[in-house]
């Protein structure tokens, strides 16, 4: 059947269906939230066994940031291009290289002249976008002035560019701007880079004769706050910690939409389901000061005095209440004289032992022009910065299995892994509900719904079956199921209606098929509305909770199987799955963890999640890409690929022929290139 005749056919049945999208995703996003933040609310009962959860939690952070196991410490090769004095202090401007080929540009603030090792302040910078003429001086350019102050006051103070925005400028916005869906496939996140680079900024900051080691700080403002957090939770080196301006509530990030106002540098690949509390927590019971504006529109002040109320029950259970602190400054989320005095008399006060509240005004004005501050008159020409975002977190190799054995290990072990953490099922029930259907030119359309006892976490799905009319759908020996992508369920005129009943009436010749259509969520009657900008960050969201739009859908799908099984007279029937590009690979999917598919026919299929229609999966491409499923569905089904080119599906192939998986039409995978089928 070609999909010139599937087209109208499924327009005519689904086109019924009724829902309220934008009312179920708000829904959903609350009830997901909930369920997090009763997780994240849970103490262990004594010290003890917080700090020994304490340190797995600390790896599971490191995992979402794509640093489990952390990448190897590598020579720094730090280099100082230049220094000069400014007021008292010297300013070298250097390169250090946190993994062979990525440089981050720095600039370090130490007084002219001391007699002993200094406490030492790591500052992480947040967007300050310095060009001029096509140079970029780096952000650390725009936060010059922290530099100064700690140098004039007794610190040594390491100021490092980000990836986005440094000297050498790569990515932070994969996500939110530039449609790099596989970011969240390869479960890379820019958090984790930046994360990186500020721990390797600690070995070099060690390095350093004028620097105890024992006494080093970290801060930040805005992207920096955010990356303070994750630098001091890995890290234990880290003594005393005040992240501003760089954290709240998940709940302010999805329910109340903040995750707008944000890049993807902010998020980790929260697989874990982690409220951001479980973050701040790995702080204690080291020193640490939560600070922000209290008109703060992207971190709302009611979300960070959530978070330090939570933080604070961690700190009371380590006996360590006085370490935390939290200091709020008037105004909107800017780099504020206010914000600077609650940060540095925080340092002052627990890497210097001074008072509370020092006799000091807390003034940082700018003085140094950002052409002093310039490291590299001509950029490396080995710079991976441009693109680490791809060599970051390698992809799974995945090799030709050398026997049947080999193989068998693989497939069970990789399955376990997409069943309990990329598409785990959900524990409400669904039920499936026959509401009528209508007639028409011999053919029949019977409707069933797809219900939840959670209706806030799944909507009602409608599942249109076509039969011949005065055939009961229980009589059915074969389904074939059509998952509908948003171009399918578009809307149509009556003329379509009318010439889709003719053609369905040729379709129809056999009283024991039926022909079915569904849509998952997110399509059709569910779609959410919006421009696209809203719909990218409404698809952000799923990310920030551990999952994906996409990835829910493969859970519909693999419903939508388990229901139209149960139609199937002998419940061990035929039931012949066809979809298209991104729901093809749902599909393909959804077929193999809950099986009992025999055939696929498969369209335009993209060949990786790396390409552009291939739906987002989190962490998927650790474990396998788009060919090795299809090599695992092949070993039982019949897997048919039109409109693909076949050099991609070698690894399938290969894996058959090595095998010698049988020929036959009940399984196998075949490739096509006909221009429309």
């Amino acid at each position: 059947m070609s999909v010139r005749t599937w087209f109208p056919l499924a327009l005519l049945f689904v086109c019924h269906a009724t829902g309220e999208a934008g009312d179920f995703f708000d829904r959903y996003f609350e009830a997901r939230v909930k369920q997090i933040e009763s997780a994240s609310e849970r103490l262990p009962a004594t010290k003890e066994e917080y700090l020994t959860r304490q340190q797995e939690k600390r790896r599971e952070l490191a995992d979402m940031l794509g640093l489990d196991p952390m990448p190897a410490r590598s020579p720094l090769n730090a280099t100082v291009t230049g220094q000069f004095e400014h007021e008292g202090i010297i300013v070298e401007n250097l390169h250090y290289q946190p993994m062979p080929g990525f440089y981050v540009t720095a600039n370090l603030y130490r007084p002219k002249q001391s007699e002993k090792p200094l406490p030492a302040v790591l500052y992480l910078c947040g967007h300050s976008d310095k060009q001029k003429d096509g140079v970029s001086y780096g952000n650390k350019a725009g936060y010059e002035h922290h530099g100064v102050w700690y140098a004039k006051n007794g610190f040594v103070c390491l100021i490092i560019d980000t990836v986005q925005l440094g000297e050498i400028r790569g990515e932070h916005h994969g996500l939110h701007r530039l449609g790099k869906w596989w970011w969240i496939s390869r479960g890379y996140t820019p958090a984790g880079v930046e994360a990186w680079s500020g721990i390797r900024g600690l070995d070099y900051l060690e390095s350093r004769p004028e620097v105890d080691a024992k006494r080093m700080g970290v801060t930040g403002r805005s992207g920096g706050g955010a990356y303070s957090w994750w630098v001091a939770a890995l890290d234990e080196r880290i003594a005393c910690a005040a992240p501003t301006a760089g954290i709240t509530t998940l709940r302010d990030h999805i329910v109340e939409g903040c995750v707008s106002g944000h890049c993807d540098c902010m998020y980790m690949a929260n697989n874990r389901r982690w409220d951001y509390p479980d973050v701040s927590s790995l702080v204690a019971p080291r020193p640490l000061l939560i600070a922000n504006t209290d008109k703060d529109s992207i971190f709302p002040i009611e979300g960070v005095y959530q978070l330090f109320r939570n933080t604070r029950e961690a700190y009371k259970l380590l006996g360590a209440e006085k370490n935390l602190g939290i200091h709020i400054a008037e105004g909107e989320h800017q780099d504020l004289q206010p914000l600077h005095a609650g940060e540095f008399h925080w340092m002052l006060r627990h890497l210097q032992n001074q008072p509370a509240a020092p006799p000091f005004d807390g003034a940082a004005p700018r003085t140094i022009p950002m052409e002093k501050l310039r490291v590299f008159t001509s950029l490396p020409t080995d710079e991976r910065n441009t693109t680490i975002d791809k060599t970051f977190i390698p992809p799974a190799d995945v090799a030709i299995p050398e026997n049947q054995e080999r193989w068998d290990q693989w497939k069970t072990s990789v399955l376990k892994t997409l069943s309990t953490e990329i598409f785990p099922m959900p524990e409400e029930s669904i039920t499936t509900r026959k509401l009528g259907g209508s007639s028409n030119g011999g053919i029949t359309s019977t409707r069933f719904v797809l219900s939840s006892d959670h209706p806030d976490l799944t909507p009602d799905l409608d599942l249109h079956l076509l039969h011949r009319e005065g055939t009961d759908p229980s009589q059915l020996d074969a389904i074939v199921l059509r998952i509908m992508d948003e171009e399918e369920t578009a809307a149509f005129g009556d003329e379509q209606k009318k010439q889709a009943f003719r053609d369905s009436a040729e379709i129809l010749r056999s009283p024991a098929t039926g022909f079915a259509f569904f849509s998952p969520r997110g399509i059709g009657a569910t779609a959410r509305a919006g421009t696209p900008k809203e719909l990218i960050h409404f698809k952000r969201r799923f990310f920030l909770m551990g999952e994906t739009l996409e990835s829910n859908q493969v859970t519909d799908i693999r419903r939508c199987i388990a229901a139209s099984n149960g139609l199937l007279k002998t419940r061990s029937g035929k039931l012949h799955l066809t979809a298209r590009s991104t729901q093809g690979v749902n599909a393909l999917y959804a077929s193999v963890l809950e099986g009992g598919v025999s055939r696929l026919d498969l369209h335009a299929l993209p060949s990786s999640h790396m390409e552009a229609a291939a739906p987002a999966y989190l962490n998927v491409m650790r474990h396998l890409d788009i060919p090795q499923v299809a090599a695992i569905a092949s070993e039982t089904s019949a897997v048919n690929l039109h409109d693909v080119p076949g050099e991609p599906w070698l690894f399938p192939r290969s894996v058959g022929e090595r095998l010698q998986w049988s020929r036959s039409t009940s399984k196998g995978l075949t490739t096509d290139d006909a221009a429309t089928r």
